[in-house]
């Protein structure tokens, strides 16, 4: 049975992201974006700690921080906020959508299936043909990822 709603989502979902697949992973200044827009637009520390009604060491961390990866969305927002930047965040999948990657998944738990299976049978002397088996794993994985089951991501 597919679970339709579920399949949907995936949809939906994979529609929003591959807009941020455009975006090219090493496009994030060496320095972060807070210290490159603050000293591209001529910024002084001084008066961006007063746009932030923060003190000037705690910018410097802030811009450390971010350079390091090691800083919240919620300041990201603040930052952004004070500088009249929308803060946009997201993910873009490695496998290009998250429908290939429910279908690599279900692959492969389809494989560990029928191959258990087909193990079974050759010791009972009924062995399957390898055009046989790569059908039966791709039939199996076709209903694993129509169905979307807990245990897909064990």
């Amino acid at each position: 049975m597919k679970d339709v709603n579920k399949l949907l989502m995936i949809e939906q979902l994979d529609k929003k992201l591959s807009k941020f697949a455009q975006i090219e992973p090493d496009i994030v200044p060496r320095v972060g974006w807070i210290k490159a827009i603050r000293t591209s637009l001529n910024i002084s520390l001084l008066q961006f700690a007063k746009m932030l009604k923060k003190s000037s060491p705690t910018v410097k961390e802030l811009e450390e921080r971010e350079a390091e990866k090691n800083i919240t969305i919620k300041k990201l927002a603040e930052v952004g906020e004070a500088l009249n930047l929308r803060l946009i965040y997201g993910f873009v999948p490695k496998d290009d959508s998250l429908e290939k990657f429910v279908e690599k998944r279900a692959y492969q738990i389809a494989k560990e299936i029928v191959m258990r299976t087909s193990q079974t049978m050759k010791l009972e002397d009924q062995e399957n043909s390898e055009e046989r088996l790569l059908k039966a794993i791709g039939d199996r994985a076709e209903k694993i990822k129509n169905e979307l089951p807990k245990y897909l991501w064990d």
